[in-house]
């Protein structure tokens, strides 16, 4: 298959680029006036190629301080608290609701960006930005259960697995909170936008008692890559393009969007209000969704990208780049069909009364990030 560059070199540079974050400012408007232009960007663990934020920086003259954050859920409790001084954010459509329901964004200036005319139509004025003033989307995929076919009995095709005793100790679940309960939800038949008290508590019940017979031998996020990579644990469940990335490691593993349905999801850029370097962070946005850079970005991180034009000519990309045709089931694995999508649900902002709900039940399970 085809990279060659190894999770431990991709860690290697990522902590390099980290060591580099700190307070630093710099001038906006790129005036001439001595200082060093930077940005301060944060997004998820192996979600960029690396090669890009050099090229970035040879082009413009702009530092790139890179950081990762693991969920949503962490990245909202960083802002909230005043922790960070980050320009671009890359968070899910669900927490981009409530960034923008609590004026935490700054409307984009669009002129600035014209590779925004590349993105698709059908990831424009959706639920979270409907007007389509504060995002640019980044990438696209699905939720499923990875599984290691070498350790199982049969092909996994139910959420019930990430609930089934006769695979205790040998199952990782994810370690936030709305994906946790949403799989759950979609288990019990309910969907993963419900503000029933009952049915969040009945999803709920489900975690806590697979929990307490020891089905589950870790919660994680991005810990999964290790322990399913190496064969420590049968099932987890995490995201497709991250599935396409371990199987670089283990082709033992499998990838399924579970028959109940699943999450697909929309992470997009996005600047915070109160960001230093505004221009530089309109520059890189652009930059990130141009053709050129998101066929590179596709061909590292395994999402899908927006750019139309990326996605038509990724088979054909892949097939120059490494001498041989692109597997068409990775690439639905890649690139959901409208056939799997039409059974996946986004998960939607919902009410304050149940984000606390969703708090407070995640705080009953006790689970230690």
């Amino acid at each position: 298959m085809k990279k060659t560059l190894s999770l431990t070199l991709v860690l290697a540079l990522s902590a390099g680029l980290l060591a580099g974050c700190g307070n630093n400012s710099g001038d906006s408007s790129g005036s001439g006036d001595g200082e060093k232009r930077v940005l301060n960007v944060c997004s998820w663990g192996e979600y960029i190629d690396p090669s890009l934020e050099e090229q970035f920086e040879k082009a413009t003259g702009i530092e790139v301080n890179y950081q990762t954050v693991p969920s949503n859920e962490e990245l909202y409790s960083i802002l909230s608290m005043g922790g960070a001084n980050y320009d671009v954010i890359v968070p899910s459509d669900y927490m981009i609701s409530q960034l923008i329901e609590e004026d935490m964004l700054q409307p984009l200036d669009y002129d600035k960006i014209p590779n925004f005319s590349k993105i698709a139509d059908r990831f424009k004025n959706l639920s979270y930005d409907p007007e389509n003033l504060y995002t640019v989307p980044y990438a696209w995929g699905t939720l499923g259960i990875i599984y290691n076919t070498t350790m199982v009995d049969e092909p996994i095709t139910s959420w019930d697995a990430m609930f089934d005793t006769q695979y205790a100790d040998q199952v990782l679940m994810i370690n936030n909170s709305r994906d946790a309960l949403g799989i759950a939800l979609m288990d019990l038949g309910y969907s993963v936008n419900t503000d029933s008290e009952e049915e969040l508590r009945a999803a709920y019940d489900l975690l806590a008692t697979a929990k307490q017979e020891g089905v589950y031998q870790a919660w994680v996020m991005d810990e999964v890559f290790d322990k399913m990579e190496s064969g420590e644990a049968a099932i987890a469940t995490y995201y497709a393009g991250d599935y396409l990335s371990m199987l670089e490691n283990n082709p033992d593993l499998e990838y399924v969007v579970p028959e109940e349905g699943s999450n697909w999801f929309v992470d997009a850029m996005c600047i915070l209000k109160d960001a230093e370097n505004v221009d530089e962070a309109h520059e890189w946005i652009d930059f990130i969704c141009s053709t050129d850079a998101s066929l590179k970005n596709m061909d590292f991180i395994w999402y899908a990208s927006p750019n139309q034009e990326a996605l038509d000519q990724y088979p054909a990309y892949y097939e120059e780049t490494y001498g041989e045709p692109l597997d068409q089931e990775l690439y639905e694995i890649m690139a959901a069909p409208q056939s799997v999508l039409e059974n996946c649900e986004a998960y939607l902002v919902r009410p304050v009364e149940t984000r606390t709900l969703y708090n407070d039940l995640w705080t009953e399970l006790g689970i230690i990030a």
